[in-house]
Parts: structure tokens; C-alpha cells; sequence
């Protein structure tokens, strides 16, 4: 007996569909990418019972003549490619050709589509996947897809589906992602008879989500435009004294194609690297655009997963332009209201464009008391340096100084702590830096562990300027040490840095190796203290370091260095608004 066999199509059509169509939200996901693809301006999806009832999607774009309807229920009918090597470059956001088959295959199905010019227009119906009539419909150009009874002939897998509540939502979610993905196209959802959202076209990136999600207003998002070597990414993110730990709102785009890729979403993450504490999950929404070639998007029988030709590439370039978003002046923490971010799209291609800009860090405050005024950019090559402003220290721990559009406060100890750990970093690169030797050397009993502890960090130790030698079995001596203010306990700090080290720390587990950990610890320990007394000249100084910082608005530990109040906020404060 013979164990190889053809299976019948209606069964094949079955196990197709099971890969297509997991659940409601995947038949609307495939037949809004369809309305899509179809130039529509305006889709409107409603569901019944989330979508195990009911799930209709019609659009207003180029609709179907009749020939194309009896065409489109065959397995790989399509009319978005033709080659195959129309799949190095996929342009459209369906393309297999299985999606109305599949769908079909497991349900009660009609299908009404016209094409402009046409006298009338086209009603398929069919049941389980086999064409029960067609004939003439009036409707305007465009198609409606009226899916009922899904998973009528596979009673199983009806019975795996959730309740209609988190069907629903998943519904929801789906149409979020594309509304995000094409800000040109309406968007209208009803379940059960009651509409959900009317999202309009918008080209702002920004109104959209603050459409669908009413409290990304209060969330602090701001703008992220990035461009290198052929790869473009843009988007919002969100400031990092804002984000919150647990669930968070974020999407990833390729091309202007909702994709899944945890390894991307890292990537992302890390560029909040020594900004948020760990545990803290920003809203992060990233278009990515690549050449024709380097991607695939023919993975994944739902296609919501890619393959990149060279990953690495993508993942540095993401992390690299989130960090770059970090530096600017809108990631600073306010004591006012969040400033809106305007991000539209430019064009007819998918996706959002920055065309607001942060603000130069250079250009962020007011001439000084001499009555100069701002100091121009500095030349290539040279440190950030901000114009002076008046410096104001309150309760000898935060200073205030004026900006172009009002005060910011400086957490001294923050703002130091983010000067000391770049500066280390940086030193650990060229090799170190020297310390001042000790007319009485320090000498310091420490524990087993401490001692074990000890023994890995002699060298990043000497990098900070540190010249540590051991005494006896059970102590050190500490001949030599860094000088990073005029208050510093050298004593003091390598006892806390040892057990911090040694006894771990939130802000230790977020290093990713030896030398960053002691980088971190011992700009920690060893920064401006709040309640040191400081003269006019090194606030200044402070103030000069710290815009010459790449993240000068955070602290190692995740908490902003800076707070700014807006003039506009000042203002609304005492009513003259």
C-alpha cells in the first residue's frame, strides 16, 4: 500500500489557512493590508462577537473587475508580483496570495468590488471555500470582504480562540500597527455596532498616536531622524524620565511593514544605556527604511517576521540613532507639561519624518552678565561649550540658570556623575590617567569577598589613578588617587566602590563589563555631593563639562541631571496665558 498521496484541496486549503489565519485579528490584518495596497483612503472595519461572529473591512480603493474576484479565492493569486525576482524587492504589504483563499477556506464569505468606470459592480459569495454564486452589486469603487462564521468547518480550532474581549483587542492592536504605518488612510473600527475609533489622515506621526492612545500626551515623546550609508530610521521615542517600568507602547517598521524582532527592540533599549534604570520600558516607535535587497520579508506565512541580510549592521544602526535622540535638549526632564512633537510624512511613501529638530545644546541659554551675547557654534573638532549664563546655587545642591525660553535646574551631583563616568570611559580608551600621590598612604582593612574583589579591578582601579597595592592578607594601601573635586573622600569612595562591587547594585547589574562597572561605581561615589558649597567658577566649570557630555540631560542611574520650566509654563502658572 502506497503511503504517499495528493491531499484533496479543500483539505490543503485548510492547513493553509491555519498558517494564515491563527485568529480573528490575523483576518484583519491581511484584509486591511489588501485595502491598503489597494490605494484606499478610507478603511472601515466592524466586527461581531471579536470577530468569531462577523468581521466586515470595506475600503474606497481600486476595487475588483469580475474576472479578478473569480481569480482571487485561487491559492497564490496575485496581483503584487509576477517574478520571482519581484521578491528581492517587495514594495506592497501583501504579496503571497494566499490570504482571501485561506480565509475562504474557513468560513462564510462575500466579496463586493467595483472599479471605477464600471457600470456596475461584482458579488461573489462562497461557503468553506468553494464559490457558491456571483453576480451584479451596486456599490462605488472599492471592495468590501464580509467574512461570517469563522472556522465553521474546523470546529477545533474555533474552540482555541479567546474570549470576544481579547479577540477584540487584538483586532484593536492590528489596526493600531497599520494606522501607525499609514498616516494617509482613515481608519474607522466598530464592534458591534458601536464605534471604537475614527481615526482621520493625518501626516503627523504624533496626532495619530495621541488618536489612539490618550495618554501619549502626558508620555514625553520626542523626535528621532537618523541617516548612514544607505539606511534611514525615524520615529518617536520617548524621554527617558517619563518611562515607566512593565507594559509599554512601541512598534517596529520596516519598509512601512509592521515586523516583530525582539533583537531590534533590544537594540532600541540599549540606546537608553545609563539614561533609564532597568527595569524602566520607553515607548519606542521605529521606522526603519533599507535598500531593496536587505531585507527579506518572505519568512513568515503571517509576515510579521524579517530577515535582515546583515543584522548587526541594522541592530548598531538603531541603537546608535536612539542614543543620538537622547542628546538633545528635548530629553530633558520638565517641570511642566511634555512638549508635543510634530513628526509627518513626507511624500507618498509610508512612514513618519522628523521635521522639527532638537534644539543645539550650544543655543540653549542666554548671553552672561557682560552683556555678550551667545557665543557662536564651536568649530568642528572642539567640545560642546554652552555661552555662559548667571548660575544661581540653591540650598548648596541644585543650580539655576536662565535659558532662551526659561530656568533649568541642575541637580549638582547628578550633572557631575554623568561628567565623571564619560570622562573615565573615555580615559579607559587612551589608556588610563594619573593620580596624585599620597603624602600618608590610606590603608584599608577589607573582608574576603572584598578582597577576592579587589584582585579583579587592580587595573581599571589604576585607570581612575588609583595605585592600590596589597597589605598584609586582610588590607590595601592606597598610594596614590584621583583628584576630581575638592571635596573628595578618597577613603570614603574606595570603601563604598568596594561594596557596591562586591555586594552588587541595580545600577551594577546594568553594566555590560568590568571596566563599566567601576566606571559607573566610582563616578557614583566620588561625584559632587548635595550640600557641597560651590564657588561661581565651578558651577561654571560643572556647567562647561557637562554640555560637553554626549547625554548631558541624564545621570548614570536613570535620573534626569536637568529640569527644565518652560517660560510658556511660567507663564500659565501665574495666568497670563
Amino acid at each position: 500500500m502506497k503511503r504517499i498521496r495528493i491531499l484533496p484541496d479543500h483539505v490543503a486549503n485548510q492547513i493553509a489557512a491555519g498558517e494564515v489565519v491563527e485568529r480573528p485579528a490575523s483576518v484583519v490584518k491581511e484584509l486591511v493590508e489588501n485595502a491598503l495596497d489597494a490605494g484606499a483612503g478610507e478603511v472601515r472595519v466592524s466586527i461581531e462577537r471579536g470577530g468569531k461572529g462577523r468581521i466586515l473591512v470595506a475600503d474606497n480603493g481600486c476595487g475588483m473587475m469580475r474576472e479578478d474576484v473569480l481569480l482571487c479565492l485561487d491559492r497564490h493569486a496575485t496581483s503584487k508580483i509576477r517574478h520571482a525576482e519581484d521578491l528581492r524587492e517587495i514594495h506592497t504589504l501583501g504579496f503571497r496570495g494566499e490570504a482571501l483563499p485561506s480565509i475562504a477556506a474557513v468560513s462564510r464569505l462575500v466579496i463586493e468590488t467595483a472599479v471605477a468606470g464600471e457600470a456596475t459592480g461584482t458579488r461573489l459569495r462562497a461557503l468553506a471555500g468553494r464559490i457558491q454564486g456571483i453576480d451584479d452589486a451596486p456599490r462605488r469603487p472599492g471592495t468590501t470582504v464580509d467574512v461570517r462564521n469563522l472556522f465553521l468547518n474546523t470546529p477545533v480550532r474555533a474552540r482555541f480562540l479567546r474570549s470576544a474581549r481579547v479577540e477584540t483587542r487584538a483586532v484593536s492592536e492590528v489596526l493600531h500597527a497599520l494606522a501607525l504605518a499609514d498616516l494617509g488612510t482613515r481608519f474607522v473600527f466598530e464592534v458591534n455596532g458601536a464605534i471604537v475609533f475614527d481615526l482621520p489622515a493625518d501626516r503627523s506621526l504624533a496626532a495619530r498616536i495621541g488618536a489612539i492612545w490618550k495618554d501619549a500626551g502626558e508620555a514625553g515623546l520626542i523626535t528621532l531622524s537618523a541617516q548612514r550609508d544607505g539606511l534611514q530610521l525615524s520615529g518617536v521615542v520617548q524621554r527617558p524620565d517619563l518611562a515607566r517600568p512593565g507594559f509599554r507602547r512601541a512598534g517596529l517598521y520596516i519598509n512601512g511593514r509592521p515586523f516583530r524582532d525582539g533583537a531590534v527592540m533590544r537594540a532600541a533599549d540599549r540606546g537608553y544605556r545609563t539614561t533609564v534604570s532597568q527595569d524602566k520600558r520607553p515607548w519606542v516607535f521605529l521606522f526603519v527604511t533599507v535598500p531593496g535587497g536587505e531585507v527579506d520579508v518572505n519568512v513568515h506565512p503571517g509576515k510579521a517576521e524579517v530577515r535582515f541580510r546583515d543584522r548587526n549592521r541594522i541592530e548598531q544602526f538603531v541603537e546608535a540613532s536612539v542614543r543620538k535622540a537622547l542628546e538633545g535638549v528635548e530629553s530633558a526632564a520638565t517641570l511642566g507639561r511634555p512638549r508635543a512633537v510634530q513628526v509627518v510624512r513626507e511624500g507618498t511613501g509610508r512612514g513618519p519624518r522628523d521635521v522639527t529638530g532638537d534644539i543645539p545644546q550650544m543655543h540653549l541659554f542666554r548671553g552672561g552678565a557682560s552683556g555678550e551675547g551667545d557665543q557662536a557654534a564651536p568649530e568642528e573638532g572642539h567640545a560642546r561649550r554652552a555661552p555662559r549664563p548667571e548660575l544661581l546655587q540653591i540650598h548648596n545642591s541644585f543650580i539655576l540658570a536662565e535659558t532662551r525660553d526659561g530656568v533649568i535646574i541642575v541637580d549638582q551631583h547628578a550633572a557631575h556623575e554623568r561628567v565623571l563616568y564619560e570622562r573615565i570611559v573615555a580615559g579607559f580608551e587612551r589608556g588610563g590617567a594619573e593620580g596624585q600621590r599620597l603624602l600618608f598612604p590610606i590603608a584599608i582593612r577589607l573582608t574576603k569577598p572584598e578582597v577576592e574583589m579587589i584582585e579583579s579591578i587592580l587595573e581599571p582601579l589604576a585607570g581612575l589613578g588609583f595605585e592600590v597595592s596589597p597589605f598584609g592578607t586582610d588590607a590595601i594601601l592606597v598610594q596614590a588617587v584621583p583628584s576630581p573635586h575638592r571635596y573628595f573622600d578618597a577613603e570614603r569612595c574606595v570603601r563604598e566602590m568596594l561594596h557596591e562591587l562586591t555586594h552588587g547594585s541595580d545600577l551594577m547589574n546594568s553594566a555590560r563589563n568590568q571596566n563599566e562597572r567601576v566606571a559607573m561605581s566610582f563616578a557614583c561615589k566620588a561625584a559632587i555631593k548635595a550640600g557641597h558649597d560651590l564657588s561661581h567658577d565651578e558651577m561654571q566649570e560643572l556647567f562647561d563639562q557637562l554640555f560637553a557630555t554626549e547625554l548631558p540631560y541624564h545621570d548614570i542611574h536613570g535620573r534626569p541631571t536637568i529640569v527644565r520650566l518652560g517660560l510658556s509654563e511660567l507663564r500659565r502658572k501665574f495666568g497670563r496665558t
